[in-house]
């Protein structure tokens, strides 16, 4: 578990056993999807937070003998959470996304009316943000049936990197959504490990009769390192766009972005396969250059001399 997500439950953790009467670490730890002994951890590192306010020292006050959780002296953390128009408008959004997801619509709609209501004024900038999810829905149902069954998915992938669809089976571990796409993260069957695929490159999907069987050593990608992991032996490519061409900054894993001035940009990329770089290049034609490696600019040049023959 990322420490994102760890920061994230002892947040809502506080004011959880706070608002009931009495709370058991098993409840607790149900309720939050973790072992008991996960919860355990988490209660002892509360003890070594402190709160700046309103005293100058506050620490958290707990105690969980007997199995029943008590917490005091934590009412800063407990306080309703009161959201600004910036705070308010980008959980309005990211809620109105995952709505267009079938069979979570109406339970986020739920939650969706309930804050606005709540938020007032501030929810109104949202409104005008319009989103949709660029996923077939037949995908996005049977991707939720073989999480929701434990049932491994056969898919055939388009991978944009080499050109070409790929037939894998899958054992689907859960749904992200990460800088505006979706995701599947599963265990690949064929490279033996776990495997993010983006939802819209999913060509063909079936949810077969055989039970997902993850690998108790398969780790969940931390997606807040990002999506992209260079390799020492990727190979660096360095381009300039022109104006035109800088939609690549946005839509292409950049490892670094250098503004020239008058528009221009420098941008550096790392692959394994430089094929998808070539096409992409050819596709950019004099809204972009390879400045290196030379030996990638010049196998560009060949492919664009083989293409206008084919036109003689």
């Amino acid at each position: 578990m990322s420490s994102a997500d760890r920061l994230t439950r002892l947040l809502a953790l506080v004011p959880y056993v706070i608002s009931r009467t009495s709370v058991s670490v098993a409840e607790a730890a149900a309720a939050f999807e973790v072992t008991e002994k996960q919860l355990i951890d988490d209660l002892n590192l509360l003890w070594c937070v402190e709160l700046r306010a309103p005293d100058p020292y506050c620490p958290i006050d707990l105690s969980y003998e007997g199995g029943e959780i008590v917490v005091s002296e934590a009412e800063s953390i407990s306080r309703p959470l009161r959201l600004d128009v910036d705070e308010a408008s980008a959980l309005l959004v990211a809620l109105r996304t995952l709505a267009e997801i079938p069979e979570r619509g109406d339970a986020v709609s739920r939650v969706i009316a309930k804050l606005e209501d709540a938020a007032g004024s501030a929810a109104r900038p949202s409104s005008q943000v319009s989103v949709q999810v660029d996923v077939r829905p037949d995908v996005l149902v049977r991707v939720r049936a073989g999480l929701d069954e434990g049932r491994r998915l056969r898919m055939t992938y388009y991978v944009p990197g080499r050109d070409e669809n790929t037939d894998r089976d899958v054992d689907p571990m859960r749904l992200l959504l990460v800088d505006g796409w979706s995701y599947l993260e599963g265990w690949c069957r064929k490279a033996e490990a776990v495997r993010l695929f983006r939802l819209d490159r999913i060509v063909e999907l079936e949810v077969l009769d055989v039970a997902a069987s993850i690998p108790a050593d398969a780790e969940p990608v931390d997606v807040d390192r990002g999506l992209f992991r260079p390799s020492p032996d990727d190979i660096r490519v360095l381009l300039e766009l022109t104006p035109s061409g800088r939609w690549v900054a946005d839509h292409y894993p950049c490892e670094s972005v250098t503004d020239l001035g008058e528009g221009r940009l420098r941008v550096e990329l790392r692959t394994r396969d430089t094929r998808w770089v070539r096409r992409l290049a050819l596709r950019l034609a004099g809204d972009g250059t390879i400045i290196a490696p030379g030996g990638l600019a010049a196998e560009v040049r060949d492919d664009a001399e083989r293409a206008l023959g084919l036109y003689a």
